[in-house]
């Protein structure tokens, strides 16, 4: 992994053996990108891992599934930033130069009745990008910064992560937002585009999270705002060849089957399942969607008290008695009442609203000059659209033998109680208006997706949230709805929290991890000299581990 970045900050893992001496077993619940990337870590170190997936094929909320004539419908699009390093590092292991991925030419946003901004002639790297966009964009007229909050507008690049997260507990985006100031277009286009990708409405979404966003995708990172995009359907392109090279690592993928039940056992942890029967192994890895992940939290509870707390050594570390197994649980004292809190911070985690993804193919091709990827606000429903025969092969061919279209229609933050049928009216009403030519345009197929299994990132205490270790011995959890203070999200965030999931493990079997990516972990005026003349209060050096899964740092953490 090199980054472009010079401020991305490399963390390496414990030092520690490069394999296991002896075997461990692991299952992996969850065949998504936190599931994948903790499975190829412990695989690659020699454990003996067994993938727990409840659908039909891997990829989890990135996932993708033929249907007849030659057709396929997924969750919807996906952008592969170039600061997404550790899910680009996964996806090396099944196509090394990552030739599976095809860049975008720009990132377009319009806002309803209004211009369009293009990201594809501003400069990459911080601050010229920033100033860039003010002189680019029509939709931030100089004489509209005169009324910014300069005060909050310097939030933005004097962050500090992961302190800059508590920063704003309690403050939602969009009361963020109405400090900030932006004039009303802008404020659409340049930040709360990053809330509603999160599925969240900004009344309930983090502040903490959307400035972290707003660093990572465009004030902090030189990685520039632009993306990439698989040429094919995800299945095709990235999860059928990755679980081929998992397989060929040994690991076992179990789909089609659903966990019904965690349990501890003298030996570790069990896994009751749909399909597969009880699996047992020394340690578990938590990577289900969130309100699975609740679900089976909550089924550990129900046992919690039965098992001793010396009956496992796994979490051990290299000194024999690691974080996690010091914090096992226990029906009385501190520790116990520790564990407990755990369990109900983790059960008062919330999901975001429902999101729609509606696919239609034309009989018609939309217009040549229509993008890949458009943005859109302040439309009824509308968030985005996409013209899938641009980038996506099996699309492409579809699109060459009928002489027609695909195009997908994005909408986050669902609050109505719409049907199905109000739904795709709406949803049509708002393309019809963005690109006319469809109005007149017959729908061969069209495929609607309604999901409601993401997690919220809302305004209580980011400290709160749970964490990838927790209290008990030998169990982890990852997923883009886990706390990770690195300022990564989505599927960057599940990538991450997957790798930092197998370094936990590892780290108590004595073995080293594998490093950890990040984009810069602080703004523009913490950095260079101006960050030296002022007064640094973060302690340096890589993540560490604390009993409920928070990081702290030791000694070596490195910048590029």
């Amino acid at each position: 992994m090199n980054p472009r970045d010079p401020h991305a900050v490399r963390i390496p893992a414990v030092p520690g053996r490069d394999r296991l001496f002896r075997p461990k077993t692991v299952s992996v619940i969850g065949g998504g990108i936190a599931g994948l990337s903790a499975a190829t870590i412990l695989a690659e170190r020699g454990a003996e891992v067994t993938i727990i997936e409840s659908g039909p094929r891997l990829g989890g909320r990135v996932s993708a599934w033929p249907l007849d004539e030659g057709r396929t419908m997924s969750r919807g699009f996906h952008a592969f930033f170039r600061q997404y390093y550790n899910l680009r590092d996964l996806l090396s292991r099944a196509d090394p130069g990552l030739d599976r991925l095809r860049p975008i030419p720009d990132y377009p946003l319009t806002r309803r009745g209004g211009p369009t901004d293009s990201f594809a002639s501003i400069p990459r790297t911080p601050p010229f990008n920033l100033l860039g966009f003010v002189l680019a964009s029509p939709t931030f007229p100089l004489r509209g910064l005169a009324d910014v909050d300069l005060r909050t507008a310097l939030e933005l690049i004097d962050v500090d992560f992961p302190n800059s997260f508590s920063r704003y507990d309690g403050e939602s985006a969009a009361a963020f937002l109405d400090r900030l100031r932006f004039p009303e277009q802008a404020r659409d286009l340049a930040l709360e585009v990053f809330a509603r990708s999160f599925f969240a409405d900004p009344n309930e979404f983090s502040a903490g999270e959307l400035v972290a966003m707003f660093h990572t995708y465009f004030a902090g990172s030189a990685e520039g705002l632009l993306f990439d995009v698989p040429d094919d359907d995800y299945d095709t392109a990235l999860w059928a060849p990755l679980g081929r090279y998992l397989q060929s690592l040994g690991v076992q993928i179990e789909t089609g089957t659903e966990a019904r039940t965690i349990s501890r056992t003298p030996r570790g942890w069990r896994v009751e399942t749909t399909s597969a029967g009880d699996i047992d192994s020394d340690a578990l890895v938590l990577a289900a969607d969130p309100a699975g992940t609740r679900r089976l939290i909550a089924t550990i509870e129900e046992h919690a008290d039965g098992i001793d707390d010396d009956s496992t050594d796994a979490g051990r570390d290299a000194q024999g008695s690691g974080p996690a197994h010091e914090y096992a649980p226990s029906s009385s004292g501190a520790e116990g009442a520790r564990t407990q809190d755990w369990f109900a911070r983790v059960g008062g985690q919330r999901n975001a609203p429902a999101f729609a993804v509606l696919r239609l193919w034309f009989a018609e091709a939309v217009l040549a000059e229509r993008p890949a990827f458009l943005g859109t606000s302040g439309f009824a429903l509308l968030d985005n659209v996409s013209v899938l025969e641009r980038f996506e092969d099996g699309a492409a061919r579809w699109t060459n033998e009928h002489s027609g279209s695909v195009v997908e229609l994005h909408a986050y933050a669902l609050t109505g109680q719409e049907s199905e049928e109000e739904l795709i009216g709406r949803l049509l009403a708002d393309l019809h208006e963005v690109y006319p030519e469809t109005q007149q345009n017959e729908i061969l197929h069209r495929e609607l997706l309604i999901e409601s299994d993401c997690g919220l990132t809302d305004t209580r205490p980011w400290g709160e949230r749970p964490g990838v270790t927790t209290p008990l011995p030998g169990f982890v959890l990852a997923g883009d709805h886990i706390r990770c203070e690195l300022p990564v999200a989505l599927m960057e965030r599940a990538a991450t929290t997957g790798y930092l999931a197998a370094n936990e493990l590892l780290a108590g079997w004595r073995v080293e991890g594998t490093p950890i990516w990040s984009p810069p972990r602080q703004g523009l005026l913490r950095r260079g000299l101006l960050g030296r003349l002022r007064r640094d209060r973060r302690p340096e050096g890589p993540m560490r581990r604390d009993p409920l899964g928070s990081a702290h740092r030791s000694k070596k953490e490195s910048n590029r």
